[in-house]
């Protein structure tokens, strides 16, 4: 087996999924984490890609696994965001997904602790970079479902 001699970074795959409630307002799937790093906190549905799956494959999975909503197709790639310390465990780059959906029951399970929609005007503090993420991910979102 050949071993790459230079270091090489984790992947992950982050899902921006807005819900739409019947009276047009706007809200973003969370899941509150079950483990640490940011044990608690509020983050973006995600996780680490697996060697034999895409990164969209990882969304979807991970979107699945930690909020027990499953969406195929109408994902929208929105960006990669590689800052050096956004991870604590060590280099990892994300790949955000998005989507815009009608609000639908959801739960946490796998390693979130929760799941639940918050409305987008009234977000709790975020865990990692997905502030930032939110930030340029949700016009970007936007722009491609007004088209």
């Amino acid at each position: 087996m050949y071993t790459y001699k230079y270091p090489r970074p984790a992947l992950t795959a982050d899902c921006l999924v807005v819900g739409i409630g019947n009276d047009g307002e706007r809200f973003v799937l969370l899941v509150k984490r079950g483990h640490e790093p940011y044990e608690g906190c509020w983050a973006l549905p995600g996780g680490f890609m697996e060697m034999e799956e895409t990164l969209e494959a990882c969304a979807q999975r991970e979107l699945a696994e930690e909020t027990g909503l499953t969406l195929a197709g109408h994902w929208v790639e929105l960006g990669s965001f590689s800052r050096v310390d956004r991870d604590p465990r060590g280099r990892t780059v994300t790949v955000v997904f998005g989507t815009k959906v009608p609000i639908a029951p959801v739960k946490g399970a796998d390693d979130a602790a929760e799941a639940a929609w918050f409305s987008i005007d009234s977000l709790p503090p975020l865990a990692f970079d997905h502030q930032e993420i939110l930030q340029v991910a949700l016009p970007r979102l936007d722009s491609r479902y007004s088209k």
